[in-house]
């Protein structure tokens, strides 16, 4: 196939998934740029001499997303409109005996530690000194920040821990380093992610580390916004709320995925919580921290579920009045402790409707909180434009998930990866207008 200019040749690297798979890609493309590759992320038309494939397999839709891009991939490669095809991260961690059967056009499948050996494959050398170092695909002035592998919490629905094995937290010190490359790339905002933040620092420390990597990275000149993604409730790390109280540059956003609320379905689940400590836990980070803004993730349609435990749910949610609230139905996913115990005997179409209520519930709630922003003036950051917007985000919001502040094009002196500070003039319930 034809080569580009200059370089070895052009790799597309497609990711699926979640952001920690985006950090595998980021890391993996830096080791091809620095070869001499050209380099492209998720392209318009992905027609490179090699194609790289990080898959997702968390739930049902997740893996069949993940599937039907391979397949795509291996007509083409059937077609010989390619010359490497090659697939990495959760699912082939997975299924990798599998994929390798039924799906044969793909040259290798690695899991979601090995994929650095696509590298000696073909023929080149993995560049240690370059192991903490990215190709960014975000907007340059915000990052993921990986701090830890694995999950030792077993939930009974959660396929994760089959996938990534055990909690283990890199070091502080890597961690600090690669901060520090990427303010000098000009990032401000850094979005620290893990399966299970709080529990960051237990396995190699001995100790909750989570509150001491925060003021440390916060420390670090340069570094304007730090975000939270994924704690856990129980064991929850209560001093990470005085470091959010007294570092300006840390977020008042914590994003703890809390699943449930009734006894029944805390304790099928395997939360290791109970509905009275879940409401003290959202009661004491509110006292702590004035103004947080928290996100959470619910499920819906776990078997033993019942109307009731969906009723204490919605009850909650009133309760909790969560400014931004994500959630899913159960996917039945074998090797779980729930695949191996229960019946998945909840229709899909009472999971959906279960679904349907709480989020219709939460879009009321939403839409109140933004209402309630309207007079205020808040520093937003600018990440790009779109329409006829420059379209932004407060400190209580993350890219993708939350809503987004909308500024007119007219607006005089407006630079993306800058920060302002902007009216909010209106609302919907998913987003904000500003001037």
């Amino acid at each position: 196939m034809s080569k580009t200019k200059n370089t070895k040749g052009t790799v597309d690297v497609i990711t699926l998934g979640c952001s920690k798979n985006l950090v595998d890609s980021e890391q993996l493309m830096r080791q091809f740029d620095a070869l001499g590759y050209r380099v492209r992320h998720d392209a318009e038309k992905p027609d490179g001499d090699i194609v790289i494939i990080n898959t997702c397999g968390f739930i049902g839709d997740a893996k069949e997303e993940s599937i039907n891009t391979i397949l795509q991939f291996a007509d083409r490669k059937k077609k010989n409109k390619m010359d490497k095809l090659f697939v990495m991260g959760c699912l082939s961690e997975r299924y990798l005996v599998d994929l390798q059967n039924e799906i044969p056009e793909v040259d290798k499948f690695y899991g979601k530690f090995n994929y650095t050996n696509i590298l000696t494959d073909l023929g080149q050398e993995f560049r240690a000194d370059l192991r903490l170092e990215r190709t960014l695909t975000t907007p340059k002035h915000y990052a993921y920040l990986k701090i830890s592998e694995g999950c030792n919490r077993m939930c009974s629905y959660c396929a994760i821990p089959l996938i990534t094995g055990k909690h283990r937290s890199r070091p502080i010190e890597d961690i600090e380093n690669e901060v520090k490359n990427l303010v000098a790339q000009g990032v401000k905002e850094f979005h620290l992610i893990a399966q299970d933040l709080s529990s960051y620092g237990l396995d190699k420390y001995k100790a909750m580390k989570l509150p001491e990597l925060v003021e440390r990275i916060s420390d670090i000149p340069g570094v304007e916004w730090i975000r939270l993604h994924y704690a856990y409730p129980a064991q929850f790390p209560y001093d990470i709320l005085r470091v959010m109280r007294e570092r300006d540059n840390v977020c008042k956003y914590l994003d703890i995925a809390l699943q449930h609320i009734s006894d029944n379905m805390l304790k099928i689940m395997r939360r290791n919580i109970t509905k009275e400590q879940t409401y003290e836990l959202i009661n004491r980070i509110r006292q702590e921290v004035p103004g947080i803004h928290l996100r959470t993730t619910m499920l819906v349609g776990h078997p033993g579920e019942t109307e009731q435990d969906i009723e204490e749910l919605k009850e909650f949610l009133t309760f909790a009045k969560f400014e931004r609230m994500g959630a899913f139905t159960y996917s039945n996913e074998e090797g779980t402790y729930a695949y191996e115990k229960y019946e998945d005997n909840i229709p899909e179409d009472i999971k959906q409707d279960r679904l349907n209520s709480i989020m219709a519930l939460q879009q009321g709630i939403s839409g109140t909180i933004n209402q309630s922003k309207i007079g205020k003036t808040l520093k937003v950051m600018i990440d790009r434009i779109e329409g006829e917007n420059y379209v932004g985000r407060t400190e209580f919001d993350s890219p993708e998930v939350d809503p987004e502040v909308l500024i007119p094009l007219s607006t005089q002196g407006v630079k993306i990866g800058e920060f302002y500070y902007a009216e909010i003039i209106d609302t919907t319930d998913f987003d904000l207008y500003a001037k």
